[in-house]
């Protein structure tokens, strides 16, 4: 995995450098080329420095260490601030992640680059489903400024180390080892909401009452991607107006008259008519302040539900992608 330029729109040459990547690292490892997976990430359509990645994976691979995870997680970062690495015991075996990615993120991930790995002998059928269901509860649902890019990965890798037999979904431990991943999955995305560039807040975008979970879902994700409801949330600013107009525009049915808007635990808002007046809002704007807070939305219309983790839009973030490439 390299760091700084994503290797994408360079062409045939971008497609050989990635191949040459690949024939390297099996080389020193004693591998095939098909047992080397690669990820780039940074600057678009610039060519990789291939003599300097042609050196560096033998002197990569001689310093590989059991220990070396957290090195590893700080030498992916591009504009994160600080490096992303978690880790469970499931029993004698462990499950471990390291993550980057503060910006161009949204649910499908974008520029979020995570790997994960566990000493299991685990059915691939199954590792493959348990992710596909992890991912799509916690890094799917993580929106820091609305946009995508081109490198998103996130890999899950099995040695069976810990010498167990091989298991899939019949099998006893499989709940147990899905609830595992997807909490460590959890725990990665909530690290790089938190780091986000420029981020000073977190909110957990919450919408109930609606007839189907994935309603629920496009709603939160329209109010997670506004631009007006991020910048509400740098300026603590209980503007719960910029919510509701939001939920209009995301093509959900709803009756305004069965609306309700809570901001950081206080009612602004309930079936379609505002509450608490100066008080309440005073009340939410302390509650704007603090570093977490959550919007939560009710169609009032059904069962369905969903979150999405958002973050705010700040004038450091301008700043970070205005000069990006200068």
């Amino acid at each position: 995995m390299n760091s700084g330029i994503s290797n994408v729109a360079n062409g045939e040459r971008g497609l050989r450098d990635a191949r040459r990547m690949t024939e390297i690292a099996a080389h020193e490892l004693g591998l095939r080329t098909t047992e080397v997976l690669v990820s780039s990430t940074g600057v678009i359509g610039r060519p990789l420095p291939m003599l300097r990645i042609s050196s560096g994976i033998p002197v990569a691979v001689h310093a590989l260490s059991a220990s070396g995870w957290r090195a590893a997680a700080r030498a992916i970062l591009t504009t994160d601030k600080r490096p992303k690495l978690a880790q469970l015991e499931l029993g004698a075996a462990q499950l471990l992640g390291i993550a980057k990615g503060s910006g161009m993120t949204m649910p499908d991930l974008a520029t979020t680059l995570v790997f994960l790995v566990t000493d299991l002998a685990v059915e691939p059928s199954f590792l493959r489903r348990a992710l596909r269901e992890a991912v799509e509860q916690t890094f799917n649902r993580l929106s820091i400024d609305g946009e995508t890019s081109t490198s998103d990965t996130v890999l899950l890798l099995a040695n069976g180390a810990a010498g167990n037999r091989p298991f899939g979904a019949s099998s006893s431990r499989a709940k147990g080892f899905k609830r595992a991943l997807t909490e460590l999955c959890c725990e990665l995305s909530e690290k790089l909401a938190a780091d986000g560039e420029g981020v000073s807040r977190v909110a957990d975008v919450v919408v109930t009452g609606t007839r189907a979970n994935a309603l629920a879902e496009r709603v939160a994700r329209k109010i997670a991607n506004s631009l007006l409801v991020k910048t509400a949330l740098f300026g603590a600013d209980p503007n719960w107006g910029r919510v509701v107009q939001t939920v209009g525009a995301a093509g959900v049915p709803f009756k305004p008259e069965e609306l309700g808007v809570r901001i950081g635990g206080v009612q602004l808002l309930r079936r379609g008519s505002p509450v608490g007046g100066a008080r309440a809002l005073q009340q939410a704007r302390r509650a704007m302040r603090k570093r977490r807070v959550e919007i939560a939305v009710s169609l009032g219309r059904g069962r369905g539900s969903a979150r999405v983790l958002a973050c705010d839009l700040s004038y450091e973030y301008v700043r970070i992608n205005a000069e990006y490439t200068t």
